[in-house]
């Protein structure tokens, strides 16, 4: 696609799971119950994938695959700039609503943060300083709940394309989204939302221990995460199918 297309498209996934996450946050602290905020949150993913926006975490298992299957006009520069372009749109999508957010919580900045914008600085708290407090141990652990992220929002993105159907695509991505907004994964794009809100509501950490202790790492857990439990996987087995052991057998020949 061009550059703005791209950007465009990114932008507006980003502003939308940004919403959803900060959907979320008030489910949360306005039930007091986490369950029914992780089972709403997904709106957010499917709003954005049926009206064709781009997230990260996706191109960073479907773009490589084009390169790797050898189909025309796919380069690795091309991956790197698909990447470069929809990081930027997400940011700017996120932060965007991060701040319309932060304005809405606070009365313009004239008050104190209500109770979801309480809970939103101490979310950014805990998952920046709180990892790095642990040391290795705490980054290990950031590590791999971004890859475990992305294992479950990638195989999202490739179950809502095996179905034909609206509400086929919104089953399959709702199950696994579910799963990995529950259990707590690191998510590279709601973390551009949470963050920056969380500094701009007052969170007690910074945007070098936002980068550092969250987003940096986050990132790149989720492109491991993506690459090799969903985009590798799927084209070991679907796209490069090996023969069945009983072939033979199957055409009226004994299996060995």
């Amino acid at each position: 696609m061009s550059t703005k297309d791209t950007l465009i498209r990114s932008y507006m996934a980003g502003a939308i799971l940004a919403l959803a996450a900060a959907f979320a946050v008030t489910i949360a602290v306005n039930t007091g119950n986490f369950l029914v905020a992780s089972l709403l949150f997904p709106v957010g993913f499917c709003m954005l994938y049926l009206l064709g926006f781009d997230l990260l975490t996706g191109v960073f298992t479907l773009a490589p695959l084009a390169v790797i299957a050898k189909r025309p006009g796919a380069t690795w520069s091309g991956v790197l700039r698909n990447w470069g372009l929809v990081f930027v749109g997400n940011f700017g999508g996120a932060l965007t609503v991060a701040f319309f957010m932060a304005v809405i919580f606070t009365m313009g900045f004239t008050t104190e943060p209500n109770d979801v914008g309480v809970r939103i600085g101490h979310i950014g708290e805990g998952r920046t300083l709180g990892y790095a407090e642990a040391g290795f141990g705490g980054m290990l652990t950031l590590f791999i709940r971004a890859v475990m992220c992305n294992w479950m929002v990638s195989t999202g993105v490739v179950g809502a394309m095996m179905s034909t159907s609206v509400s086929g695509k919104i089953m399959a991505m709702w199950m696994p989204i579910l799963v990995f907004f529950y259990l707590g994964f690191e998510h590279s794009i709601v973390n551009m939302f949470l963050f920056p809100s969380g500094i701009m509501l007052g969170g007690q950490f910074t945007w070098a221990d936002y980068f550092l202790y969250n987003e940096i790492p986050t990132v790149i857990g989720n492109l491991v995460g993506g690459l090799t439990f969903v985009g590798a996987m799927i084209y070991s087995t679907h796209y490069k199918t090996s023969p069945k052991r009983n072939a033979r057998s199957s055409v009226g020949v004994p299996a060995e």
